[in-house]
């Protein structure tokens, strides 16, 4: 469990590369292809009910009278579909953010059926400013290197660069805004660096953070390994964005427009590395078709009873007909070194990493990005979640992180071995994954090759299942061994190497 969660919202779907994506523009629509009918609480008013809210007129809304105690939909003396008196323009003064506050509040409770606990703090940074926090983070050195290799056995970051580095900066540009358990508090990025402004839509996914929080205990969850980070977003970011995406619709539509925004809200796109954004971007786009289709079929109470039995995947998230039936499998990932080779372990985390099925995904999808679309393991056409009879990549569900050789995943786990006498600090590991049948292991070993000869991979004579690749960022040895339905990936820095990281890869024929 981490000590700290940072819940991060982005705000669009990073478009490098997308004008050459058969199917896929380089602009989203501003409103999901579908419109998620109401529930019966959120339907026409009673007459009795119509009295202690608004009247509408053509410019304003009315303050109706307070309620006598506090009730879903009113928060702080704010109804949330009253009209505030505030001005944006020139920044908010702290009265205007209390009442700005206050009514996104009441309307998160009226969207959501759920009454906040106690008021959050909120505060406005400047884009520099949170990225200048971004950058004043520190890390484990342990925690650094182990990242590293994830990344590189990804093929999306070189093992001399600094993976969480590449990160912050991701997070600098790409964050609109996040809530943090520990400090209890909210943090809204904006774009105008002048005159800090809010945009009323991240702040509704923040205060619902901070109301998932009083009412479930986000701290609770498991997300020690990046899978597991990513399942239990699958609830946590897909329960926010699809709230955010009612709360967006209402905005345009039942509030006449009535929401306040950022103009220079967005991102410009200027990642440091896409492969790691595609991976953490997974919960935002499958997660909310996933707890929509929960709450279609049982309501608000059938997506609160998710926080107690959350997905135990992101397979789960990725293919909602296995949510509740096909748990990931449970196996050792066990250490066969020599010669110096030891396991890097970490303090507080599991000796292992995971990735998932969303991972997985992502390592197929990333050398579209590079090759600026000449490079095609995924079909483009597959990935991009299009409107229909345009090129528009949709704001709602825009991705699908399902693909023929990541599909039938049933478990991964990635160990980190370190040689620092023998080799000067090199790194070596072992990644095995097991999948539903032999079939799928085939395919994502087939897969795998791909992304192997994409990086410049060579087979070794002699050497049965063995690659190398020189020259670059990924220069290592590889070894890849399938058996019925578990793939076992061995890398080190030689081909000699390779049997002391795990005994008896890459043997001589």
């Amino acid at each position: 469990m981490r000590t700290t969660i940072a819940i991060a919202v982005a705000l669009m779907l990073v478009v490098a590369g997308c004008s050459q994506a058969p199917g896929a523009g380089t602009t989203t629509d501003t409103a999901a292809e579908t419109t998620v009918p109401p529930t019966a609480d959120e339907t026409t008013q009673s007459d009795s009910e119509s009295d202690a809210t608004t009247e509408q007129s053509s410019q304003q809304v009315v303050k109706p009278d307070d309620p006598e105690s506090d009730v879903i939909g009113w928060e702080a003396g704010y109804w949330y579909n009253e009209t505030i008196d505030v001005n944006p323009e020139d920044g908010l003064n702290d009265t205007e953010l209390d009442k700005t506050v206050a009514r996104a509040m009441a309307r998160v409770e009226r969207i959501r059926q759920l009454e906040f606990e106690e008021r959050v703090p909120v505060e406005i940074q400047t884009r520099e400013e949170f990225r200048s926090n971004q950058n004043d983070r520190s890390t484990p050195d342990d925690r650094r290197l182990f990242d590293n290799v994830k990344y590189e056995s990804l093929f999306m970051i070189g093992e001399s660069t600094d993976s969480i580095a590449v990160q912050n900066r991701n997070s600098g540009s790409s964050v609109g805004g996040f809530y943090s358990p520990s400090e209890e508090k909210i943090v809204v990025v904006s774009e105008n660096a002048s005159t800090p402004k809010l945009d009323e839509i991240t702040l509704s996914q923040e205060l619902f953070h901070a109301l998932q929080d009083q009412k479930f205990n986000l701290s609770k969850f498991d997300q020690s390994t990046r899978e597991l980070h990513n399942a239990k977003d699958g609830v946590i970011e897909g329960d926010g964005n699809y709230v955010d995406h009612l709360y967006s619709e209402r905005c345009k539509d039942e509030w006449n427009g009535d929401c306040l925004s950022d103009s220079g809200s967005g991102t410009s796109g200027d990642l440091a590395n896409i492969g790691p954004y595609l991976i953490k971007f997974q919960p935002y786009s499958d997660g909310p078709p996933f707890v929509r289709g929960v709450q279609q079929r049982g309501g608000w109470e059938a997506v609160n009873d998710l926080y107690e039995n959350p997905p135990a995947s992101t397979e789960q998230v990725i293919h909602p007909d296995k949510y509740g039936k096909d748990s990931p499998a449970e196996f050792d990932l066990e250490d066969r070194t020599s010669n110096g080779w030891e396991r890097l372990e970490l303090q507080g985390r599991p000796s292992y990493g995971s990735v998932g099925e969303a991972g997985i995904f992502a390592m197929f999808m990333y050398p579209y990005y590079p090759s600026q679309g000449q490079t095609q393991i995924v079909p483009a056409r597959e990935f991009f979640n299009t409107k229909q009879g345009t090129d528009q990549v949709r704001q709602f569900d825009p991705l699908n992180y399902n693909s023929t050789y990541s599909a039938g995943w049933d478990g991964d786990k990635l160990a980190v071995y370190t040689n620092d006498v023998a080799k000067a600090n090199e790194t070596g590991y072992v990644w095995k994954s097991v999948w539903d049948s032999e079939q799928d292991a085939a395919e994502f070993v087939e897969g795998y090759r791909q992304v192997l000869e994409y990086n410049d991979a060579t087979k070794v004579d002699g050497r049965p299942n063995t690659w190398r690749i020189e020259g670059n960022g990924f220069a290592d040895a590889f070894y890849v061994q399938q058996k019925g339905d578990t793939v076992v990936i061995v890398n080190a820095p030689t081909v000699s190497d390779l049997s002391d990281v795990r005994q008896g890869a890459a043997p001589k024929q």
